[in-house]
């Protein structure tokens, strides 16, 4: 049996080099085809597809407008720095930016769906998720939709706190056309005729509580001075109790509610 010799120390230097070589012209012939490809013209974005949500811009004029912020090419581009770009535009609130081999970009929008004005201006607007957003000069068709007001951060608690109070107005065939959130927490409303709704401070049941009483006495109270439910001026609903009512052509007039009956004594066996 032949014993294998061991391979001369000069032998496996000379492996290990040409390995090494090998290995290092490989890697550079990598690394020559990626430089080549990242700047071939053939790589860069020919085709940029939008779709999705687009009722407020058209893909042509979001390409034109987005475009010149977008750098690099299949390979290079910052997917985050192209989805920040397209999320910068007004109205849009999402954009999922995806590559498409070779040459290709396809955007999908989500836009902002508006249910509110947000402050005195008419360029901010709430969207259905509580969120403030820039509209810019986009107009709407819907003309009754509500203003909202509140201190920075708290948009989402006005919207939800107007989704509680709006359907109270039914019976009245009225709606909230502003709620405010003021300062100290006081909250005050205007309704679609024109009235001024103080509603005080304190948590939703509360405020829901006093507009569901106001709302189911109100009718009454206007028929006693022969005035309709639209001759609401104002109310105070701050009071215990009841509320200050003022109708066009008649003085302020506190309403009281009725003082729960005493209880009555056990009978005794």
């Amino acid at each position: 049996m032949n014993a294998r010799l061991p391979v001369p120390v000069d032998v496996r230097l000379m492996n290990l080099t040409a390995s090494l070589l090998i290995t290092a012209l490989v890697l550079g012939c990598i690394a020559t085809g990626l430089w080549w490809a990242m700047r071939h013209p053939a790589f860069a974005f020919g085709r940029i597809t939008v779709d999705g949500d687009t009722a407020h811009h058209s893909a042509a004029s979001l390409r034109a407008s987005v475009l010149p912020r977008l750098q690099g090419n299949f390979f290079t581009m910052d997917l985050g720095a192209a989805q920040a770009a397209f999320q910068s535009a007004p109205w849009v609130r999402r954009a999922m930016v995806q590559r498409e081999f070779p040459d290709r970009l396809h955007v999908t929008l989500q836009e902002h769906v508006p249910v509110a004005y947000w402050g005195e201006g008419d360029n901010q607007m709430i969207n259905r998720q509580g969120e403030i957003f820039e509209a810019g000069d986009a107009e709407l068709d819907d003309e009754h939709m509500p203003t909202l007001i509140g201190p920075d951060g708290q948009a989402a608690e006005v919207l939800a706190m107007h989704g509680q109070l709006e359907p109270l107005l039914a019976p009245l065939d009225m709606r909230l056309a502003e709620l405010a959130l003021l300062a100290r927490g006081n909250w005050r409303a205007e309704l679609s005729q024109g009235a001024v709704i103080e509603l005080g401070y304190g948590p939703p049941r509360e405020l829901v509580a006093r507009l569901a009483q106001f709302v189911g006495t109100v009718g009454e109270v206007a028929a006693r001075h022969q005035r309709p439910v639209e001759a609401i001026e104002a109310a105070d609903l701050r009071h215990v109790g009841g509320y200050a009512l003022r109708l066009r052509g008649v003085s302020t007039v506190r309403v009281e509610q009725p003082a729960p009956a005493p209880a009555r004594p056990a009978a005794r066996r």
